[in-house]
């Protein structure tokens, strides 16, 4: 328990430290083309198990599974990259939490699974602490707000693909669909608003690469060495990372209320972890 708890926290920082990269990129390069590269480099580093594969390496027969968990992992990327460069860094991170909030309700829409009394409970505290993150008032919601929102549902619905896809599919091959159908659609709307980046934004991408696929690495690996309910409360310590790198780069303070509410995810999320009949894989992670 101890190293699965060491490996997460470590991957929650490097999580954290890809947020950090895609928020000092702002400004330097549209969402589109840093979607795009983050994909790119991505399938860059699989190329070399594709090749080594050859067609066996994507042979399936739910390729409609693989198109859906993909599509929905990309919607999750490209609302959480956006919300990072425009919110605050600690609140996209909260936002982005949000996840586990919605499995449960995909899973009921989708799979016809029951929400037992708790895990519903565990839904509404959960809400209500987002309610005390987006703050909405008379003119409405945050427009951003509601884009980070929607990226906790993307990824929801992406994470409850890959449970289906568990079923009959290796994990290696949904990462392969994933960085394949990621980087090809991706790929359209950043040759639309592409040019060629400055040797300062090559390097930001370069620390969201290896930030992002460290991270994947380290987590892959905590939740092989313990259960999910037992570690996935480690997970919001990226929570603590991401307030202290706005803190140190952005002068970001969250407030009172930001941290209520942070608490009340946790918290939901935690009890929904320990409550769910079956861990949902949390490999693949956006």
């Amino acid at each position: 328990m101890p190293h699965a708890a060491f490996w997460l926290i470590f991957s929650e920082l490097c999580f954290a430290s890809m947020g950090a990269a895609i928020k000092a990129l702002d400004g330097e390069l549209p969402n589109e083309m840093t979607v795009f590269l983050r994909n790119l480099l991505g399938m860059a580093l699989i190329l070399p198990w594709l090749l080594r594969k050859g067609g066996s390496g994507l042979r399936t027969r739910v390729f409609p599974l693989h198109l859906l968990r993909s599509l929905a992992g990309l919607a999750a990327m490209y609302c959480f990259f956006y919300a990072l460069a425009n919110i605050e860094l600690a609140q996209a991170v909260i936002l982005k939490m949000t996840a586990p909030l919605f499995i449960p309700l995909v899973a009921w829409a989708w799979l016809a699974e029951s929400v037992r009394w708790p895990v519903r409970f565990a839904i509404v505290i959960g809400f209500v602490g987002v309610g005390m993150i987006v703050r909405p008032d008379f003119h409405g919601l945050d427009p951003i707000m509601l884009i980070a929102l929607g990226g906790g549902l993307f990824a929801a619905l992406a994470k409850v693909t890959v449970r289906r896809l568990s079923a009959t599919e290796p994990g290696s091959r949904t990462v392969a669909w994933f960085a394949v159908i990621g980087t090809v659609v991706s790929a359209i709307p950043a040759y639309l608003v592409w040019y060629m980046p400055s040797q300062q934004a090559w390097l930001w991408i370069g620390v969201i690469s290896v930030s992002a696929t460290a991270g994947q690495l380290s987590m892959t690996r905590a939740y092989g060495l313990a259960p999910a309910g037992q570690v996935a409360p480690f997970s919001y310590a990226s929570v603590i990372f991401a307030a202290s790198y706005g803190w140190l780069f952005w002068d970001e303070r969250l407030d009172w209320l930001d941290g209520l509410g942070a608490l009340l995810i946790f918290v939901a999320g935690v009890l929904i972890a320990r409550r769910r009949r079956g861990p949902v894989l949390a490999r693949n992670e956006v």
